[in-house]
């Protein structure tokens, strides 16, 4: 039975519990990730941050992101501990900035076509 536990895959419930946890922990803190790398993008300043960004010690990125407000995400009660790090991690890893997509405002001159 001890080899069945410890080579065998097998795990015990407490440690499924903690595999689930730190699972959802790391998903939580790609998703946020993710958000803040597209808040960073589209900030109109993106490529001076970036500058900025790159220039900072290591262990200020995070406050950096933090302080940018990229890491926020509308809804949720608390930070995703990590998250700013994985969003600067990723920003620090791109080649160049993605060009900025400007979708027009829908005037309130414009309507739709009718029929007849």
């Amino acid at each position: 039975m001890i080899v069945g536990f410890s080579w065998g895959g097998w795990v015990t419930g407490g440690t499924a519990s903690e595999m689930a946890a730190k699972a959802s922990r790391n998903a939580g803190e790609q998703l946020v990730a993710s958000i803040c790398v597209e808040a960073f993008v589209a900030d109109a300043n993106a490529a001076g941050n970036l500058v900025l960004l790159k220039e900072a010690k290591t262990y200020e990125r995070d406050n950096f992101i933090e302080d940018g407000g990229w890491i926020i995400v509308p809804g949720l009660e608390k930070q995703i501990t990590g998250a700013a790090d994985v969003c600067a991690q990723r920003l620090l890893a791109l080649e160049s900035l993605p060009e900025r997509v400007v979708v027009p405002e829908a005037s309130t001159t414009d309507t739709m076509p009718t029929k007849g």
